[in-house]
């Protein structure tokens, strides 16, 4: 099994060489990739080989040579180590702890005896309590749509989020109301990952100013983590200049139109904890540009070129969401070519370009005037677009969907089950 081990981790190792990496700051580089890159690609996106051609070669025939000689030898590197007790070396004394040893099951902090709280060392907050939703408050979460629907998911494989919308009780000065009913649906059911707290954000929910969507960001995630610790916080939102690329007039306009949108403030949102998940909807993508002449896929791509040099990803989970390939009353299903088509550009391409970890996919959804768009036929009906996604297994993890349990397509349990033969994640609108 050790062997084995070696192997794999060289391997990895190897591979990583024969890769290709960023940065190279200069075009004289001689490691420089750069020309292998679109001649419209951004100046801040650069390429370098981290092993050449021919060092990759070499490489591969030294580790691959001989049936693998070298590769089957080869030992991990021997640990770095300290000996604190050898002449001039000195090693830092700051463990934790009182320096005495307690039985099992006694407590560690003063004060924590018999279920008091701990005291903390320097005043700060350091408990939650665990009785901020009551067993009252739980129990009317399950008795909701929303409640009784995280429990049937539990049927299925499925990952759970809850889905509201708190911008609407924050202008109404009842956030702390909203946040405490939504984090006593999401503790309902073990399974529950986390709560989008908010969709389209600085985009239709009419915040005036940049302040006070910075301070509604700020006051809903600072609530909803207080009253649920260690679930999950998302938010969904859209970067309309992300998708203009280098185009200064594109960049201009959106800016303009949507003034609230600003990269720097969403990133700002990301580095400081206040959202783990970030969606970015793909609605605009479709002709949302074609007055500078950028088509869907450019701007796919320039949008997911943005994402990734900023580096979100390193913050938070990156997610595209899409509500297009659901057809509409009265309108045609899409046919298989059609299908396999969108998903090409709409899922995989999106998945391959390695910005987006997930895809959410509108499975249903219901406009201004009642009429219904739908990935599947009625009532469950088959489709070509829904045969064509069933077939898509080895990646169900990343695909999610939005549901509304107050209005089902048949009944919860029935749904549920047949969305999980597509999707792994599934987001519980709670009213």
């Amino acid at each position: 099994m050790r062997r084995r081990l070696r192997q794999v981790l060289i391997i990895g190792l190897t591979l990583s060489l024969l890769g290709i990496g960023v940065p190279a700051w200069s075009e004289d580089d001689d490691r420089s990739c750069n020309d292998l890159m679109a001649a419209d690609t951004p100046a801040y996106v650069v390429c370098t080989w981290l092993a050449k051609p021919e060092e990759a070669k070499e490489i591969a025939e030294f580790w691959l040579g001989n049936d693998g000689e070298n590769l089957m030898g080869a030992e991990p590197l021997p640990p770095i180590t300290i000996d604190c007790d050898a002449p001039g070396n000195s090693c830092p004394d700051d463990s934790v702890g009182d320096g005495e040893a307690h039985d099992v099951g006694s407590p560690d902090v003063p004060g924590a005896e018999d279920g008091g709280t701990p005291e903390c060392q320097n005043g700060e907050q350091c408990y939650i309590d665990p009785q901020a939703i009551t067993a009252a408050e739980k129990a009317a979460a399950q008795e909701t749509p929303a409640g009784r629907a995280a429990q049937a998911v539990a049927q299925t494989s499925m990952r759970v989020w809850i889905d509201a919308e708190l911008a609407d009780d924050y202008k109404a000065g009842q956030l702390t109301e909203a946040a405490k009913k939504i984090a006593a649906l999401a503790a309902t059911q073990p399974g529950v990952v986390g709560v989008r707290f908010t969709s389209q954000l600085g985009f239709n929910q009419n915040f005036t100013t940049a302040e006070e969507l910075d301070k509604f960001v700020a006051e809903a995630a600072t609530a909803l983590r207080a009253l649920m610790p260690g679930k999950k916080l998302a938010a969904h939102t859209v970067m309309p200049v992300f998708a203009c690329g280098t185009n200064d007039t594109c960049k201009t306009e959106m800016t303009k139109k949507y003034p609230l949108l600003d990269p720097e403030r969403v990133g700002t949102w990301l580095n400081k904890g206040y959202i783990d998940q970030l969606a970015l909807d793909g609605g605009l993508l479709a002709n949302g540009y074609a007055t500078w002449k950028i088509d869907a896929t450019e701007a796919q791509r320039n949008q997911w070129i943005q994402v990734r040099a900023r580096a979100w990803d390193a913050y938070a989970q990156i997610a595209a969401e899409d509500a297009s390939m659901a057809a509409g009353a009265g309108s045609a299903q899409l046919t298989e070519e059609q299908t396999t088509k969108a998903i090409s550009e709409r899922v995989a391409a999106t998945l391959q370009d390695d910005a987006a970890e997930t895809v959410t996919l509108w499975s249903r959804w219901q406009n201004d005037q009642g009429q219904v768009s739908r990935l599947y036929g009625e009532k469950w009906a088959t489709s070509a677009t829904w045969e064509q996604l069933k077939k898509l297994g080895s990646i169900k993890p990343r695909l999610a969907t939005v549901y509304d349990p107050a209005s089902p397509e048949v009944d919860v349990a029935t749904d549920l089950k047949n969305l999980s033969e597509v999707f792994g994640q599934v987001y519980l609108y709670a009213a």
